[in-house]
């Protein structure tokens, strides 16, 4: 909810199911009152992620704000039941953070099972194939391939200045965990699909949620994966002596496990 002063306040307490609302919200600093300057992260100032508690349901919107610090954004919430809402920011001369606020609807509420692990997974007649292991204790390299009638897509349009935005959150507690694109559009290297990769830190094993957005014809689209996160093999782990292998694994991801987000 708060990290180094800053705090996510929902001004909008009543959600209809269903009902789209004007939602607003504020982000106050350490000093109490709403924050008015951001850095620009992926083209945004801020990045508005709202899942249901079963994460079943994600939307990734983008409010619009006024100059008094009141953010705003059309939400609709499909169902009754809990949802957590998540605010990626950086302040101007700070840190950047990732706030979060739970949200209710009221109703008949009944929490579905998570979805079950699956490495492909379709929408709107695309097929989005994941590749990769989440492993604790290292940087996790994902690849994602986007196909449409059993071709690949390699005309991908770049969103939020990458070809894909992935958004992971932990199953048990939607703790949200820090995924970095590897590359970006127009750098000389990075194509405009079928593949889309990134690397991924896991802070503890268990399930969990993964949505990839990604812009094709113009049109955003989510793709959704669950999957499980192990424990690094011991044998990798005893082949290293004196710790030199991990060292030199660190110097290699370095620059995606410490930058941005």
């Amino acid at each position: 909810m708060s990290e180094n002063g800053y705090t996510l306040n929902p001004l909008t307490t009543t959600i209809e199911p269903g009902e789209p609302t004007d939602f607003h919200f504020t982000v106050s600093g350490p000093d109490g009152r709403p924050v008015t300057d951001y850095q620009v992260q992926h083209e945004k100032k801020l990045h508005f992620i709202v899942v249901s508690r079963d994460l079943g349901s994600f939307q990734h919107l983008h409010p619009e704000m006024a100059p008094d610090g009141v953010w705003s954004v059309k939400l609709t919430l499909p169902d009754a039941g809990a949802y957590r809402a998540f605010a990626d920011v950086a302040p101007t001369g700070g840190a950047a953070l990732t706030l979060s606020a739970d949200l209710s609807v009221a109703g008949d509420y009944e929490p579905k099972p998570l979805p079950e692990a699956s490495r492909t997974t379709t929408v709107d007649g695309y097929t989005v194939t994941l590749d990769g292991e989440l492993t604790l204790g290292q940087a996790s390299k994902l690849t994602l391939k986007v196909a449409k009638d059993g071709r690949p897509v390699t005309d991908l349009q770049p969103y939020l200045g990458a070809y894909g935005h992935l958004v992971a959150l932990r199953a048990d507690d939607l703790a949200y965990l820090h995924v970095h694109p590897d590359g970006e559009p127009g750098d000389g290297r990075t194509t405009a699909g079928p593949e889309i990769v990134f690397y991924a830190v896991v802070p503890s094993t268990g399930d969990y949620r993964l949505f990839l957005d990604f812009q094709h014809e113009g049109k955003v689209r989510t793709a959704d994966f669950t999957l499980g996160a192990g424990e690094q093999p011991a044998t990798a782990q005893a082949a290293a002596p004196g710790g030199h292998d991990h060292h030199d694994h660190h110097d290699h991801h370095g620059h995606h496990a410490h930058h941005g987000h």
